[in-house]
């Protein structure tokens, strides 16, 4: 039987068939998984409905993750549709680009409110929605992404290295808290990855190049690697598993770094 056969799943994050969470997708609904898939604004919305089409009878449905109201209508969307969640992927990720330029101690009192918001607060508002369907089913798996930069200090990683501070450190509180209630809470910290996210990082091909040259597997990542861990996140194989940062990155933590 497949790991995720008869789970439905919300992925929220999914821009083009570059994204992570587009591979994470592809992958949880290779494992027999029902999904659900988001898009934050009408520009985007072409690209996920396609990239949908390609799966098993998707729900596709807009959310834009600064906004209550369209987060709490998702919630009640995925209720009437699905009447229940086994697993949630959180892929929002973005912080102004004036405010990832420059250091953090220059950063704008509005730029890092929207980089905390959109990055991190987002994780927690739809975990807010999501509860509830995961209640009905006994249990979940809430998954999100972060990277070494919350950690280490990477060159422009800038700004969004706080805001994966933030993410993380939620995920440790969150997976107390809804342990008792089976729900399960981790995140994944992938190596350096081409998509349209990381293009907003200045100099980051250099990073990939580091990457290929110090990781124990001296190699970097590739997409399919990152959705094989997700898609054993959300399955019963890791049932015992919370509050963990998985680092799937070719060994590159272990390492004295850049």
């Amino acid at each position: 039987m497949s790991a995720l056969a008869g789970k439905q799943g919300l992925i929220v994050g999914v821009a083009n068939k570059r994204s992570i969470s587009w591979a994470i997708a592809q992958a949880a609904a290779a494992a027999g998984a029902r999904l659900a898939l988001t898009y934050p604004t009408e520009r985007l919305e072409e690209n996920v409905r396609e990239l949908a089409a390609t799966l098993e009878n998707p729900l596709v449905a807009p959310c834009d993750v600064t906004s209550d109201e369209q987060i709490a209508a998702l919630g009640a969307t995925l209720d009437r549709e699905f009447g229940g969640l086994d697993f949630f992927l959180h892929g929002a990720a973005f912080a102004p680009k004036t405010d990832l330029d420059n250091p953090v101690w220059q950063a704008s009192r509005e730029g890092f409110r929207i980089a905390l918001d959109v990055s991190a607060y987002s994780l927690l508002a739809l975990t807010n929605a999501v509860v509830p369907l995961m209640k009905k089913r006994g249990g979940g798996s809430i998954l999100t992404l972060t990277y070494l930069g919350s950690d280490r200090v990477f060159t422009n990683y800038n700004l969004m290295g706080v805001a994966k501070a933030a993410l993380e450190a939620e995920v440790r509180y969150v997976a107390s808290e809804l342990g008792p209630d089976n729900i399960r809470v981790n995140a994944i910290s992938a190596g350096p990855i081409k998509t349209l996210a990381a293009s907003g990082i200045k100099g980051f091909s250099g990073i990939r190049d580091v990457y290929a040259e110090r990781a124990p597997l001296r190699r970097n990542v590739e997409l399919a690697e990152v959705a094989d861990a997700a898609t054993f996140l959300f399955s019963a194989a890791s049932r015992a598993i919370t509050g963990e940062i998985m680092m799937v990155d070719s060994g590159f933590h272990i390492t004295s770094g850049i």
